[in-house]
């Protein structure tokens, strides 16, 4: 299933920037965008929610949504494929070399793992931002009290998410250009490839001549890309791909 040829890049690489997509929470039982919601959410599109508008026009309903997708991700706990990623980037470190976790997803699966250098592209669902002051709060897990919620600086809270028609945080991107110029094994695993500009990291991976591997249920429009591509789940992948690093 993994070449020996992989392994054995991998094993030689200095800098590896791993990117993950929704499939990665889906196989811990995240809903994704994708999915078809549940109970009272059914009969909502999630695409019409995720929105700067949606907002504006409905902050209650939006922060309701919001609220039940975080306790969603709460009760959810990090899977083989996450625990992998968490391992392997302590592998590289012990060996002197580094390890950079670009994510999209928001449900912070990956810090439960026990990753550490990780970088949010799309924000969290665990941190939620004053509309007025800017300033974040990381609310406890109970459900909210009130929606939408109103901060201590005069403004509502909204989701620390990149919703549709937003910039990505001007941070994370610099953090994950940073990592790509000195990347030379590049992973995608688990995302479409299709939502920009996460999608265009593949391009400077070979850019950089990075070696590149792709591991999804699907082929995307990277597959044909890559220099391997692996079908498949994350969760199942990813651990024989850690245990064949070698201790």
């Amino acid at each position: 299933m993994i070449p020996d040829r992989l392994i054995a890049t991998l094993r030689d690489a200095r800098s590896v920037v791993a990117l993950t997509g929704a499939g990665v929470s889906a196989e811990s039982g995240v809903p994704t965008f994708r999915d078809r919601m549940e109970g009272h959410w059914a009969k909502f599109d999630p695409m019409q929610l995720a929105t700067p508008e949606a907002f504006a026009a409905d902050p209650e309903m939006v922060t309701q949504w919001y609220d039940w997708r975080r306790r969603k991700c709460l009760d959810c706990a990090p899977n083989p494929g996450h625990i992998a990623l968490a391992e392997l980037e302590e592998l590289l470190n012990a060996r002197g070399g580094r390890f950079t976790l670009l994510t999209q997803n928001v449900d912070r699966l990956h810090h439960r793992a026990g990753s550490r250098n990780v970088v949010e592209l799309h924000g969290s669902i665990h941190t939620w931002r004053c509309t007025e002051s800017g300033r974040e709060v990381e609310p406890g897990p109970e459900p909210f009290t009130e929606h939408p919620m109103k901060s201590e600086w005069g403004g509502l809270l909204r989701p620390g998410v990149v919703w549709f028609g937003e910039a990505l945080p001007p941070a994370a991107l610099d953090a994950a250009f940073e990592a790509m110029e000195s990347c030379d094994f590049f992973l995608s695993i688990g995302t479409s490839a299709v939502v920009h500009p996460a999608a265009g990291l593949i391009q400077l991976a070979r850019a950089c001549d990075a070696k590149t591997v792709e591991i999804n249920r699907d082929p995307t429009p990277i597959t044909s890309m890559v220099d391997w591509s692996i079908s498949g789940l994350s969760g199942e992948i990813l651990p024989v791909l850690l245990k064949k690093m070698g201790p």
